[in-house]
């Protein structure tokens, strides 16, 4: 297998157990073979970092909440300034939640599978009369933007880039279409939580899990970090654009740790009225399916809108304060 032109990744010290040091280096970003928004591939070049080897756990929100109080934006009703056009009857506290329909419905119209849920947050999950008391080693789902970097910031960490991301989750393999390989399922094996079956109303749950899954369920990469494909979104800092920029003519010109676009550039195009900035999401999930959705990829990307959280979206978190050990 083709690597990365990367150093060998180190391990975390004894007080960074939960996160893996990664080296810096260029590899390629995007993919010209599946989805415009992956397009064009281009070099990049990223600094070292470190980065948690799982998505934050429904066990570390707690502690977060316990911490700090903090209070989820799926837990506060909305502003109906922010939303205009919207029914009064709708401007209540909610996320989205995956319903899968019982019949065959148009795979262009989202709204036959999610539900704006009263009731649901990162401790209902899928509504008001579910939790997570057994679920300390899930990932943590129903974050919105803001949630994501409240955490980040209360463990002294970041959110990390798109480039950061995607490079991680390659582990150090170049070129290939997923995170271990070329095949989806090497022999016959599973190795990332994602949809078996006719999306949305089939969910042939050959995986073991029919929505999210502990977070070291599935094997790690080439640089030890679970779930980087499948299981659950997880957000970027970076702002969304509908492509990626052309690569460099030279090799002198490769983008250094590149941001991603502009706040005012990552609106919606198909919702003119609505001015909610949108950032990458990256990884895939669960829900990911080969007749919808076939993201499960790290060169695939996401818009979502800062202020929505959904049953099927997490983060984690990087660092780069501290030195290679």
């Amino acid at each position: 297998m083709a690597q990365a032109d990367v150093q060998k990744p180190g391990r975390a010290s004894a007080s960074l157990n939960e996160m893996v040091w990664i080296p810096g280096g260029t590899f390629r970003m995007g993919s010209d073979r599946h989805y415009p928004e992956e397009a064009p591939s281009h070099r990049v070049t990223v600094d070292g970092f470190w980065i948690d080897k799982t998505p934050v756990t429904n066990r570390q929100f707690k502690q977060f909440v316990k911490a700090t109080g903090h209070v989820t934006v799926a837990e506060v009703p909305p502003d109906p300034k922010d939303y205009p056009g919207a029914r009064p009857e709708m401007i209540y506290a909610g996320s989205l939640v995956f319903c899968p329909p019982a019949r065959l419905v148009n795979l262009r119209d989202w709204s036959q599978w999610w539900t704006f849920m009263k009731g649901a947050d990162w401790r209902h999950p899928y509504g008001p009369k579910s939790n997570i008391n057994v679920q300390d080693h899930h990932p943590v789902v129903h974050v919105a933007y803001a949630d994501a970097l409240a955490y980040a910031t209360w463990a002294d960490k970041e959110l990390p880039t798109e480039a950061e991301w995607e490079f991680a989750a390659r582990g150090g393999l170049e070129g290939m279409e997923f995170a271990w390989g070329n095949e989806f399922t090497p022999n016959g094996h599973h190795m990332a939580n994602t949809w078996q079956g006719e999306f949305p109303r089939q969910n042939l749950n050959e995986d073991g899990y029919e929505r999210t899954s502990p977070v070291t369920a599935f094997p790690p990469n080439g640089y030890g970090l679970h779930d980087m494909i499948g299981n659950v979104w997880e957000w970027t800092s970076d702002w969304y654009t509908p492509k990626h920029e052309a690569d460099a003519p030279k090799a002198c010109c490769i983008p250094e740790n590149p941001r991603g676009g502009r706040e005012d550039a990552s609106y919606d195009p198909c919702q003119p009225s609505i001015k909610i900035p949108r950032k990458v999401l990256k990884g895939g999930s669960h829900l990911c399916a080969p007749n919808y959705c076939r993201r499960y990829r790290p060169a695939a990307r996401h818009a979502e809108p800062v202020d929505t959280s959904t049953s099927h979206v997490g983060f984690r978190c990087v660092t780069r304060k501290l030195a290679a050990q």
